[in-house]
């Protein structure tokens, strides 16, 4: 398939499209399916898939509805974008759940096969939404989807409900038609995906050319439009989504020093894609273990990194809580250990499938004693790679666990990334002790586990097995040094400074926090953590359009912070921390620097929007100017 010239082609610089279905209609696969094609096209892109907890939720119901938004562009951009230029509604539920989202003047393409009166009396329509007149303010496309697919797919002899199955793939034709997407790869896509039922595998690929030739041909679409790629730093891209990017970055990491990656980990929304890519690794000398609960899984790497390995859990919120004790045995042992916290709306099991800030202070905090761990957060899908890789330097580095906290926006969302040249990445090899290292009092060597490198304090890493190395492990207090138990108040209070000191001292190898402030005269920044970066730069970028000043910074190192951010916030006359929580990170500002900042907290379960955070940091650069 290729586009004619025979209908007008019109140039956009950027759109947002929704598709929007029952969970069991494959709204992942098709957005999937489209910004595969984009990405190869060249734009840039930025997605957001939203989902329902429930593996198969209640068909035509409120709750069962399921969404993939994909922003494209010809320039940079920042977020998924805040509400959908187009929106795909494959039934009555997936109308009305994002109607309200949907902006007045924008184009709906509705599969009307279901607007029967006992689905739209389901989700509570008492009169047909397609018939009378309530969407006079948008562009809609009322289409027998179900229906030409059915007709479409006819000759390979499906039954009606399996053949209806494929109106995804009618849909994603048709938009491929009205933005021009290459369509190539998707057929390819799905003759591999369904080989093993060639059937099925034509009936999708005549369904999908079915849906771009009814684009082609059809009076409902007189115009279709293009995008042109986005200019980019030269270099190989893919499409990347969090989790991919992460897995790859342990595995890289596992690379550059040398140690076998293990993973111990239990299944849990939204980290589980970690365990299942890792597992495809095993030629990179990953090893992935499926434990029976949480707390089998860290202990297992823990275990792992006593051993001599790269040891690596995954979780999210409700793990962390199970994993607790066994952070503050790796504390305490000080071994190399990195947690990837993958965090989600709570309490409890809270929103499975939704996103959250929410667990930062039980990162921070979240454990027995003193007992400090340093903080990684990323910014966005592509810099998890980034990310996991300094998570592993300074848990190698500084012998500790190391928390990397991301979520599910940045997890499950995607865009361009640039594959890294292998010849730059960090150099991140390990010198393990062979050797004794003190001598007793009668002379004779002797090996002290707790003796430390002056600069980082980290103590000797000794693989169980080497001779003369033999050394206690274990949760009780070690004595300064030679690590025999101690419980000698002096020792104790010893050991815990120590501890503090060495995750403090992690500063010194951190980059200083960079802000960004154009003109150098703002008056008020905006700080961030995490995925909240995509969304700040975008309300930034419109606040500046608009011809006011702000500054912006975004932390990726929580703990410790960088030795420059007290200097950055008394600069400025106000600071604002918009968090997806009702103000962790402002707590730690407030406490640490003194500083009067104020927040911006909502736990909705969906990212910032853009137009949303511009509003109130317009309304406080106006207080601040009329102060």
């Amino acid at each position: 398939m290729s586009s004619t010239q025979s209908k007008q082609i019109q140039q956009l610089d950027r759109v947002v499209i929704r598709f929007a279905g029952d969970s069991g209609d494959g709204m992942q696969l098709t957005g999937d399916r489209f910004t595969s094609e984009t990405a190869s096209f060249g734009n840039d892109l930025s997605t957001f898939p939203n989902f329902p907890a429930e593996i198969r939720a209640p068909a035509g119901t409120l709750p069962g509805v399921s969404s993939f938004q994909l922003h494209f562009a010809d320039h940079d951009i920042l977020t998924p974008g805040d509400r959908p230029d187009v929106l795909v509604a494959m039934n009555p539920a997936a109308l009305k759940a994002n109607l309200p989202e949907t902006p007045h003047g924008a184009t709906i393409i509705v599969d009307s096969a279901d607007f029967t009166k006992r689905n739209l009396g389901k989700i509570g329509y008492d009169e047909n939404p397609l018939e009378d007149g309530s969407l006079e303010a948008y562009h809609v496309h009322s289409l027998d989807l179900t229906g030409m697919t059915v007709e479409a797919v006819k000759e390979f002899g499906l039954g009606r409900k399996e053949a209806a199955r494929a109106k995804n793939m009618f849909a994603l034709g048709l938009l491929s038609w009205m933005y021009n997407r290459p369509t190539e790869g998707t057929i390819d896509f799905l003759r591999s995906k369904f080989a093993k039922k060639p059937d099925i595998a034509n009936a999708n690929v005549a369904a999908f050319r079915a849906g771009w030739n009814y684009g082609e041909t059809t009076e409902d679409f007189s115009v279709s439009y293009e995008v042109k790629p986005a200019a980019m730093a030269a270099g190989t891209y893919r499409n990347i989504s969090g989790n991919l990017a992460l897995a790859y970055g342990l595995v890289a990491a596992s690379v550059q020093s040398g140690l076998p990656l293990f993973l111990g980990a239990y299944p849990i929304t939204p980290a589980s894609d970690i365990l299942h890519e890792l597992s495809k690794h095993k030629r990179f000398g990953v090893q992935t273990f499926q434990a029976e609960d949480e707390i089998a899984g860290i202990g297992a790497a823990l275990g792992a990194s006593f051993g001599g390995a790269l040891g690596v859990t995954t979780t999210s919120g409700p793990g962390v809580a199970l994993k607790s004790e066994t952070i503050g045995l790796a504390v305490s042992l000080e071994l190399p250990l990195v947690i990837c916290a993958i965090q989600r709306g709570g309490p409890s099991t809270g929103l499975p499938t939704k996103t959250e800030q929410a667990d930062l202070m039980q990162a921070m905090y979240g454990r027995n004693g003193e007992a400090p761990v340093p903080i990684v957060a990323p910014q966005s899908p592509a810099d998890c790679f980034d990310a996991a890789l300094e998570a592993v330097r300074i848990a190698l580095t500084y012998r500790t666990p190391v928390f990397l906290l991301s979520d599910g926006y940045l997890a499950n969302g995607s865009e361009p990334w640039r594959i890294p040249d292998i010849a730059g990445l960090p150099d991140l090899s390990v010198e393990f002790a062979t050797e004794p290292n003190h001598t007793d009092a009668k002379g004779n060597p002797e090996f002290w586990p707790y003796l430390r490198d002056p600069e980082t304090l980290a103590r000797p890493w000794a693989i169980p097995g080497t001779a003369g190395l033999e050394h206690r492990i274990g949760g009780i207090e070690k004595a300064d040094g030679s690590g025999n138990i101690s419980y000698d108040p002096a020792n104790h209070d010893l050991m815990v400074r120590t501890r503090q000191a060495k995750v403090d001292g992690v500063a010194r190898s951190i980059p200083d926090l960079e802000v960004d402030d154009p003109n150098g005269d703002a008056k008020v920044l905006v700080l961030g953590w995490g995925s909240t970066y995509g969304p700040i730069g975008a309300a930034c970028r419109r606040v500046r359009k608009a011809g006011h000043s702000i500054a912006q910074g975004h932390l990726r190192h929580i703990n410790p912070f960088p030795t420059n951010l007290g200097e950055v916030l008394k600069r400025y006359e106000k600071v604002i921390i918009p968090e997806m929580n009702l103000g962790q990170l402002i707590t730690l500002i407030r406490a640490r620097y003194l500083v009067d900042a104020m927040g911006y907290n909502k736990t909705r379960g969906m990212p910032f929007r853009a137009e949303e955070l511009a509003g109130v940091l317009t309304d406080v650069i106006a207080g601040v100017d009329g102060s």
